[in-house]
């Protein structure tokens, strides 16, 4: 039996299919045609390209044009002239061959994402490495096409899976991923969850553990892995298997129902999301509202900010796909460990508590009006509700609102409307807002609490760092009394309180919540029907 993370639930019995990676060798050698050399690399490009695209439409055909998006990523990083330029810059400055060139860029891009406090932005190095190898198997001369998998039942053990890998897998035949590496928010894990098959990832050297046509029990609820198992293991298994296709089905009936506890008190189970589209698996699952729209997501992968047009039609889209639900989105929270390259940032001893989020808003207001404008044009299209994070203290919030009372003189005098009815609030992060939530609930229409850097900064604990991990627990009872008296603190003034952090899923920690007195949770799409399910019982 072998532990790992459970990346997407579920289970699972087939035989083995291992990847092999393509061995390229790097060489050191270096080059006296320097043109000639980045001619080369040029060609890679234009092919890496061209293959690329062609992955794409594939995978708007399968899939749909929501997990194509992610090579849409890959053909931006392939036309970005920091990246393709630090290559070039590699073989003038170093006479680099252009593999070397190549390898040397994608370990310095990977070992800067890697380092980074984000889960998403760290997993997004995956991205660099897919692209990255593509453009060296093309100067190399190899193949980077699909597996070859022929049989039903098969299960997929590789090192890691990359967005192309995973795009050219044949879907009828691979029912689960089990990978060296790799966390809940990698690609692999995404994917399958997207594809709904069980995931085990982070399992060290699976590769070196099983071999092809092993049979394997993938159990994606507890992450753990049984080889070769015995006839009663296998019975064992196919009965929890049935009995998990048996809930999920059950769970479906959640969809539209109304959750409410079995005191009747009404609580809204909404969902997180980064980017525009994510909006269609929040309403596939029954999801109450938008609880956290992440508006950074749109500032990123690209050469300049965003435009508010490009911003109203955003939110606009997710305002009406929503058909007056409640929509919550946060404004830019960009710093510490979220990086633009087109925005100059101090060099900082501790990024995570300095400048960032509401800070760096209200501090380059240009910025800040510009997706403020977006959000209030946009209003007029739904139940927007809009929050600041990293608030700290009253005073912030009011040079926010006197901000965003700048903007609505601003599109008054040019004739343009905004919705007299949004709720203006505040993500409770800090410990000093949890602490002073009594009073800031006097002045704000609702709170949010972002669990992910509340219980870090409570607990003096980086929950990325391996060394300090241990220490980093929701249930943590200075955390609870924190969350609590930060829900406590908005009922007293008659405001509601949300959470749109990691706990918010957390089965283990949802009756807490309840107990609270919590009145919405928001999380990842595919965590709405099981929390809805838990509070019914609650």
């Amino acid at each position: 039996m072998i532990k790992g993370i459970a990346a997407s639930k579920g289970y699972a019995i087939g035989k083995v299919f291992v990847h092999e990676e393509v061995e390229i060798k790097i060489g050191s050698e270096t080059v006296d045609n320097i043109e000639g050399e980045k001619s080369k690399l040029q060609e890679a490009v234009l092919k890496s390209k061209n293959q690329i695209k062609k992955i794409k439409e594939n995978t708007i055909k399968s899939m749909g044009e929501e997990k194509a998006e992610v090579f849409e990523a890959h053909l931006t990083l392939l036309d970005d002239p920091e990246f393709v330029g630090a290559m070039e810059m590699e073989i003038d400055n170093n006479k680099s061959n252009a593999i070397k060139a190549v390898d040397d860029v994608m370990n310095t891009f990977v070992m800067i994402f890697e380092g980074m406090e984000d889960e998403y932005m760290r997993e997004r190095a995956a991205d660099i490495k897919d692209v990255s190898k593509r453009i060296i198997a093309n100067l190399a001369g190899k193949d980077l096409s699909s597996f070859a998998i022929a049989e039903e039942n098969t299960i997929v053990v590789a090192h890691d899976l990359t967005p192309s890998d995973t795009a050219q897998l044949d879907k009828d035949k691979v029912i689960a991923f089990l990978t060296n590496i790799g966390g809940r928010t990698s690609h692999s894990a995404i994917m399958a969850r997207t594809l709904e098959i069980p995931a085990v990832v982070g399992l060290k050297d699976i590769t070196k553990q099983v071999k092809n046509g092993d049979i394997v029990i993938v159990d994606g609820i507890e992450g753990l892995v049984i080889v070769n198992p015995d006839d009663n293991v296998i019975e064992e298994y196919k009965n929890k298997k049935q009995a998990f296709l048996d809930e999920k089905e059950e769970l479906k009936k959640l969809i539209d129902t109304k959750t409410k506890t079995r005191a009747g008190k009404r609580i809204e189970v909404s969902g997180n999301i980064g980017k525009p589209q994510d909006v269609e698996q929040v309403i596939a699952n029954g999801g109450d509202g938008i609880g956290l729209f992440r508006t950074e997501f749109l500032y990123m992968d690209r050469d300049e900010m965003p435009s508010e047009e490009e911003q109203y039609e955003a939110y606009k889209y997710v305002l009406e796909r929503m058909e007056g639900k409640p929509v919550v989105i946060r404004t830019l929270d960009i710093g510490g460990d979220k990086k633009l390259s087109y925005l100059e940032m101090p060099e900082e001893m501790n990024p995570f508590l300095g400048y960032r989020a509401i800070r760096l808003c209200l501090d380059r207001p240009e910025i800040f009006k510009v997706q403020l404008r977006a959000l209030l044009r946009a209003s007029v299209y739904g139940n927007l509700k809009v929050m600041f994070p990293m608030i700290s203290s009253l005073k912030e919030y009011q040079q926010a609102m006197d901000i965003v009372s700048e903007c609505k003189a601003e599109l008054k005098e040019e004739g343009k409307s905004y919705s007299k009815e949004i709720e203006w609030g505040i993500m409770v992060e800090i410990p000093a807002a949890a602490v002073n939530a009594d009073e800031l609930a006097k002045h704000v229409d609702f709170f949010s609490i972002g669990t992910n850097d509340l219980i870090q900064y409570s607990l003096a604990a980086d929950r990325m760092s391996e060394k300090v991990s241990y220490l980093y627990d929701p249930m943590h009872p200075a955390v609870l009394k924190l969350i609590k008296m930060t829900i406590e603190g908005a009922h007293s003034q008659g405001k509601w309180c949300g959470m749109c952090g990691e706990m918010a899923g957390d089965e283990d920690a949802i009756p807490t919540l309840v107990e609270y007195g919590l009145d919405e949770f928001s999380m990842s799409s595919t965590s709405i029907l099981p929390a809805k399910k838990i509070i019914i019982e609650c």
